[in-house]
Parts: structure tokens; sequence; C-alpha cells
């Protein structure tokens, strides 16, 4: 695998290096050796799959709150996403900035986004899947978000008019010196 770190901290794309032969080719996604000497948190207690319907989603942006907060390993296995990460971590010298990634089922790129960061993305082809790997149970109690349209990240969602479900519309605008995020 190769691990590429993006521009905010601690956050990853890793490309996986396919063996191929006459049947096609087998690659690894996961290591936790590889893992751990980057850094990188190895643990993973759920796996779950999101299914998008129609071209022009958006899910996001999610986190959940300390004592929950959630590395996520992520990868579009159908389709294609724009998909987005927010570092929201007050300490990190990229506080508050924001990274896109084009992630899709043909370059198999996974996204690694630390704990302490939103996530989001919208769907750029019908029936997406993008399959999660989490270092944290969902804890609804912690299950925080921040608006896709905020205009203080002024995140240039790439298909207008996007499917935005109704509790993703309901998550609250940033208020910068407000209340803590995470």
């Amino acid at each position: 695998m190769i691990f590429e770190e993006l521009s905010l901290e601690g956050a990853y794309i890793i490309e996986p290096e396919p063996e191929t032969d006459e049947r096609g080719f087998f690659a690894r996604t996961f290591c936790r050796r590889e893992f751990s000497s980057h850094g990188l948190n190895c643990r993973v207690v759920q796996c779950s799959i999101s299914y998008n319907q129609f071209r022009g989603t958006i899910r996001g942006m999610h986190y959940q709150a300390a004592p929950f907060m959630e590395t996520k390993l992520l990868n579009c296995i159908k389709g294609s996403l724009y998909d987005v990460i927010v570092d929201l971590r007050p300490q990190s010298i990229t506080y508050m900035k924001w990274e896109a990634v084009i992630l899709t089922g043909e370059n198999r790129r996974i996204l690694y986004v630390p704990e302490g960061f939103a996530h989001g993305y919208q769907t750029l082809a019908h029936s997406s899947e993008v399959y999660y790997q989490i270092s944290e149970y969902y804890n609804p109690d912690s299950q925080r978000g921040i608006k896709w349209d905020d205009p203080v990240l002024a995140i240039p969602w790439p298909i207008n008019n996007p499917i935005v479900s109704l509790r993703d519309q309901a998550w609250p605008y940033l208020k910068m010196g407000g209340k803590k995020l995470i």
C-alpha cells in the first residue's frame, strides 16, 4: 500500500498496490502493521456500507464527539464520490480547514479520516456505494454534524440542487468561537 498524507494533518489517501495475473488482481486494503508504522489508528470495531441511489446525494458532514470520536477508513466500492473532510481539532495546525478527494470504484483509493474530523460526500454517479471501517462503536448521543452548505467552510459541492436528508439539513452552521465541536 502507498500512504500519501493529505494537506490536513493526519489524513491520508491510501493506494492499494494490486498484484495482477490472468485472473485479475489481488490487493491489500488494510494491514495493522503498515498502518501502525505510519502512526495511524488500527482499531476497527465496526464496518458499514452506505448505498446511494441517486447522483448528487450529499451525506454529511458527520462526526462523533468525545469520548466516542471515530477514525474512519473508507472507500467507494461502486460509483464515485466527491469526499470531503474537515479538521475540527482546535489544537491542529489545519484546524477548520477542509480537503476534498475523488473516490471511485475504479481508482480504489482509500481515505483515512482521523478522529476529530467531520466527514461527508456527494455522489457523482447513480448507485454509489461506500464501505467504512470505523474505530469506535456508533453512539447516538455523541452523533454530531455540521451543515453541508456552511458558509464558513464554503465547500464547492460539484452538483447543484443536491439530495440531502432532513437530518443533514438540520445540522447547525458553524459558529466560530461558539460551543465546543468535539
